[in-house]
């Protein structure tokens, strides 16, 4: 059976975000929408969630504004790349497709963020959220960080100490070394997958988003974001959830904690073979898992 895909463009406030329907959005099944992490990181990494679709469930990539495929705005301040505007972007695609009366999310790290966001004001639509190696907090993000950087060889965190202390961490030797701390708790999967290099390439080619909110990298968190908090809100949301996360994940059991411990509904599978892309390292199993929530969760 071949699986209608097509592309479209939603404006928003003068702007466009580019999508890609995998699926028949007339289909029986309310579709799962995915919320790609950064920020700035664009849907590339997180294409193998199209594979939902086998399922007669239409799936929607989209990116975000400021990346990927969508309008970049690299002149725009701090005060223009804010929680709210993504939000807001989130609600206009889904009244764009006239899909807000009945879908699915899947929001990926900062994704999950972004979905969790949206969760705790109760959309009447939205039918369940898989938040995915997120952190409720940016701060109990960077502590777990900090312990997983200070097991990296001593001379890998001299190396990226000193940058970070000279404010170079734009320099090819930065960029090297942290590498080796994504090799182990981003993506295991070695040579990494096109899609997920294809993500890298693309924050590297414009940084605007991932530099303002988050910082230069994802264990020096010096953005927007860095004092972000949901944990005091988790209680809000009443729509089923799915926690997922690596055994070898950035997103550690205690990072990920306070979401299994404020939401009564919350189910929390870990992967035993992945870091931080259980969707890319351990594919088939990953859409197996969510596939099923999905389904049981489509009235």
């Amino acid at each position: 059976m071949t699986i209608p895909v097509r592309e479209g463009r939603a404006g928003f406030r003068g702007h466009e975000t580019w999508y890609r329907v995998t699926g028949d959005l007339e289909g029986g099944k309310p579709p799962v929408v995915i919320l790609h992490g950064g920020p700035g990181a664009a849907h590339n990494y997180t294409d193998s969630f199209k594979l939902l679709a086998e399922r007669g469930r239409a799936v929607v990539h989209y990116d975000q504004l400021g990346c990927g495929l969508s309008t970049h705005l690299p002149e725009k301040g701090a005060d223009f790349w804010t929680v709210q505007l993504f939000l807001d972007e989130l609600d206009n695609l889904l009244a764009h497709l006239g899909i807000a009366g009945s879908y699915h999310l899947v929001g990926q790290s900062w994704g999950g963020m972004l979905g969790s966001e949206h969760a705790v004001r109760q959309p009447r639509g939205m039918r369940s959220i898989v938040i995915a190696d997120s952190p409720p907090s940016m701060k109990l993000w960077v502590e777990e960080a900090n312990k997983l950087r200070e097991a990296l060889p001593p001379e890998i965190q001299a190396t990226l100490l000193a940058h970070e202390k000279a404010g170079t961490t734009t320099s090819p030797e930065y960029m090297a070394v942290m590498m080796v701390f994504y090799e182990r708790h981003v993506c295991r999967v070695k040579p990494m997958p096109d899609e997920v290099t294809q993500s890298f390439a693309q924050i590297e080619a414009d940084p605007t988003v991932y530099f303002t909110m988050n910082g230069p990298s994802e264990f020096h968190v010096v953005g927007t974001l860095k004092d972000w908090s949901i944990i005091d809100r988790l209680d809000r949301i009443t729509a089923p959830v799915l926690l997922l996360s690596g055994r070898h994940d950035e997103a550690t059991p205690a990072v990920v904690r306070p979401f299994k411990d404020k939401i009564k509904q919350a189910r929390w599978v870990i992967f035993e073979h992945s870091s931080h892309m259980p969707h890319v390292e351990e594919t088939e199993k990953c859409m197996k898992v969510v596939g099923d929530f999905l389904d049981q969760h489509d009235r």
